[in-house]
C-alpha cells in the first residue's frame, strides 16, 4: 500500500516541527522538535519554538552540521509524503546552494588525517628504551 500524496493544509499555517518533518529535513517529528528546541532552526533570522506556526514566504534556516540550509517556504503540509512532494514545499536560496557546494568541495578535497607514529614499540625498541633508562 502506498501513502497518498500530501494534501495542502486548508489553514494557511502549520506547526514548524510538523513542516520540517513533512519537508524531509528530519526523519522523525521528534527529531525535528529536538532540533528546534536545540536552537538549530531559525525563522526570518530569529530563534523559533516548535509550536510556531509558519506560513508561505517565510525564510527558514536549518543547521544540520556541517551544512546550513536557507530555504523559503513555498507550500505547507502536515503529512509526510514522497520526496518529490516534499521538495515542492520549499526552495533553497542560491547563496545557500553555493555555500553548501563550496563546503562539500572543501570537505571532499581536504587532506586526510594520518598518524605517522609506529604504534606500539617492538621488542627490540622496548629493550633499547630500557637500556637508555638504566643508564640514567
Amino acid at each position: 500500500m502506498s501513502t497518498p500524496p500530501p494534501q495542502p493544509v486548508a489553514t494557511m499555517r502549520v506547526r514548524l516541527d510538523k513542516w520540517l518533518w513533512a519537508a524531509r529535513f528530519f526523519k522523525t517529528r521528534s527529531a525535528a522538535a529536538q532540533a528546534v528546541d536545540g536552537g538549530k532552526i531559525d525563522i526570518n533570522g530569529e530563534r523559533a519554538k516548535r509550536s510556531r506556526l509558519i506560513q508561505p514566504g517565510e525564510t527558514v534556516t536549518v543547521r544540520r552540521p556541517p551544512y546550513d540550509h536557507h530555504v523559503v517556504v513555498l507550500a505547507l503540509s502536515d503529512v509526510r509524503g514522497p520526496a518529490a512532494a516534499a521538495a515542492a514545499l520549499y526552495e533553497e536560496t542560491d547563496a545557500s546552494k553555493k555555500a553548501r557546494e563550496l563546503l562539500a568541495f572543501q570537505l571532499k578535497n581536504a587532506p586526510t588525517l594520518s598518524f605517522e607514529g609506529g604504534g606500539r614499540p617492538t621488542k627490540r625498541d622496548r629493550r633499547d628504551i630500557q637500556r637508555v633508562r638504566q643508564k640514567w
